[in-house]
This record gives structure tokens, C-alpha cells and sequence, in this order.
């Protein structure tokens, strides 16, 4: 899955792991529905619902080149209780 790019650890969605929601950085062009799809598929959990939004650019200046932030779709996935995403491997 090219769309989904990597999981969101800050102090927020740590919070948010005590009930049971996972935060990812999506591409832009991705949908809930086939998020949520590739979760269930790929985790093997039941998903049961699916928020997102849009971070807002960042400006970025490189010496004289001025620019902007690559833009991600944030998506927030809460689980069915009992069900959870290992987001470290145990190596």
C-alpha cells in the first residue's frame, strides 16, 4: 500500500492510543473507505470508524528557494475493543 505512509506518534495520539485510536499520514488522494479497507485487511482488526484531515502547508526556505512542506491526509482509526495495531516490532 503506496498510500499509506507511516504511523503518528506525538503526545496527542499517545493520548489517543488509551482509547484505542491510531493516527496515520495518508496521501493526500487517499479515502476513508479504502483505508479503512487495507487496515482490516492488513491488521487483521475490525475498524469502526474513520476521521481525517488535512494538514495545513508549512513554508520552507532553502537558502534563496522558497517552498512548501510535502502535504499529508491525516487519518485517525479507531478499533473495535479488543483489537489493537502493534506499532514497534518486538526485535
Amino acid at each position: 500500500m503506496d498510500q499509506m505512509k507511516y504511523p503518528v506518534l506525538t503526545e496527542k495520539t499517545i493520548r489517543l492510543l488509551e482509547k484505542n485510536q491510531y493516527s496515520f499520514d495518508v496521501s493526500i488522494d487517499s479515502n476513508k473507505t479504502e483505508i479503512k479497507k487495507w487496515i482490516e485487511l492488513f491488521f487483521n482488526v475490525k475498524v469502526v470508524n474513520v476521521n481525517s484531515h488535512r494538514l495545513p502547508k508549512k513554508k520552507k526556505k532553502i537558502g534563496t528557494i522558497a517552498g512548501y512542506t510535502i502535504r499529508y491526509k491525516r487519518m485517525i482509526i479507531k478499533l473495535q475493543s479488543g483489537y489493537s495495531i502493534p506499532l514497534f516490532s518486538n526485535k
